[in-house]
Order: C-alpha cells, then structure tokens, then sequence
C-alpha cells in the first residue's frame, strides 16, 4: 500500500510504539488518526488528528467510527501490562482489565472500522500481539493470555478476508524501550530495585521504539502476515516451536527475579 494520502487509523499512538508509528506514517504522507486515554502530547495538525477514547467503551469506537469515516488502514498498538503476579494471586479485576484493554479494545476497533476498509475494497489491519503469546511468562498469565487472544483473532480474520483486498498483519514484539509498565500504572521489582546506572543498561539491550516501529509501517506498506520484532523475540518463537515445554522452563528461570 503506498500510504502517501491514505487515512490511518493508530491505537495507543499517545506514547511508546504507537507514538512512533504514527509519526513514521504522517512521515509518508498519510493522515493519522490517534485514538487514545492520553493525547496530551500529541501535537494535532492536519496530518495528525488527536482523540482521547477508552476503546475498551464499543459505543464510543462505534460513534468515532462513523464520524471519521472511510479509512485506509488501521493500527491497533494499545496496551497494557500487568504486574509480575501469579494467577492464584491476581484480582480477578485486574484480569478483566488487562483483558478488555488487549483483547476486547483490538476487537473493537477492527470491527468498528472494518467495514470502511472492505467499502475501500483495499486496505490494512495491523495488530500488535506480544512475545508473551509465543511462549509462557510467569506472572504475566493474563496479558499473555490477552496478547495470545489478539495473535489468534488476527490470524484468523485474516483467513476470513483472503479473497478481499484486505490485508492482515500480526506483531510480535519483544523487549522495547518505552514506559509501558508506568503508563499501565504497574512497576516490577526489578525496576524499582535498579539503580540508574543498571536500568540504563537494561534499556540499550531493548529493541527502540522507532525501530519496533519501522517494522510494523512496513507491515502497513506490505501487507507482512507475521512480523517478529527484536533478537529476543526471535529466539522465543523459534525456541516455541522447537521445544515449547523446555522454553516454558527457561523462562520461568530468566523472570525469577521479576516475581
């Protein structure tokens, strides 16, 4: 898809990889739709369209929906994490929110906006998953669960669109360098424990925000079905398949510190 012109529609664009993403694609020409909690700092102009929703509230998708109208693509990059917490020990509230925000807040969107897309009889959805739905993280139970729920939706309306001019594109990210845990309102004890030169550290081994970023434009642009993102996240999906049972393991060792 060549983007100069076309109309985006790009979830959690108010910060980290959506930010990002949203800059890339105004960067090419595209009018941006931001749809998020927070868009203070998002500087509004013509390519550049701000608006602060809770996509979790379908009604209100729906509204938004029909107010911009025919779009070209659409982006869905919001979410949130949770604290390191085993199942056992979680609120079910918190469950219900990680779900809604990941899961239920991606459905709403691409159903909202999906009709303008097959009206184009061309276009886009990209969705962000997580390294968390190639493999399981303790005390990361439900956003996995979230994120392997977004993984499997978007897989599977991509089957059902296969004879459209739409295309559908799943992301897996790893480790990036954005302020998701804050902005979730959640901190691991790492993170509360690590001195600035040690956070500093762990940060530069992450993938950046505006390279996880080019990577899903691209997706945009070609219509990629699946794209990895970061070394780390390469090796977990390879490691999944090879021996999911082993990897499950090694990873409960890698977090131990988190819990």
């Amino acid at each position: 898809m060549e983007l100069t012109a076309k109309t985006v529609i790009v979830t959690g664009g108010g910060a980290g990889i959506g930010r990002e993403v949203a800059a890339q694609l105004v960067a090419r020409g595209a009018v941006v739709h931001v749809l998020d909690l927070k868009v203070g700092s998002v500087a509004a102009s013509p390519s550049l369209i701000p608006h602060q929703i809770d996509i979790t509230d379908r009604g209100a998708v729906d509204r938004l929906a029909a107010e911009i109208g025919a779009v070209d693509a659409v982006v869905n990059v919001a979410g949130i994490v949770q604290d390191f917490v085993d199942i056992s020990e979680m609120e079910q509230a918190t469950i219900d929110h990680v779900m809604a925000v990941n899961f239920g807040g991606t459905v709403n969107v691409t159903r909202a906006f999906l009709p303008a897309l097959l009206a184009r009889g061309e276009g886009a959805v990209v969705n962000v998953s997580s390294m968390g739905a190639l493999a399981p993280v303790p005390g990361q139970s439900a956003y996995g669960a979230s994120k392997a729920a977004v993984a499997l939706f978007t897989q599977g309306l991509r089957v059902e669109l296969r004879k459209t001019g739409v295309t559908v594109s799943v992301v897996y990210p790893g480790g990036v360098n954005t302020d998701i845990t804050k902005n979730s309102g959640v901190e691991s004890a790492a993170e509360a424990e690590a001195d600035p030169t040690t956070e500093a550290r762990m940060r530069k081994m992450l993938t950046q925000p505006s390279a996880a970023a080019a990577k899903i434009v691209r997706a945009v642009e070609k219509g990629t079905p699946r794209v990895i993102i970061g070394k780390d996240a390469r090796v977990v999906d390879l490691l999944s398949r090879l021996m999911p049972v082993r990897t499950a393991s090694l990873l409960a060792g890698l977090m131990g510190k988190l819990m």
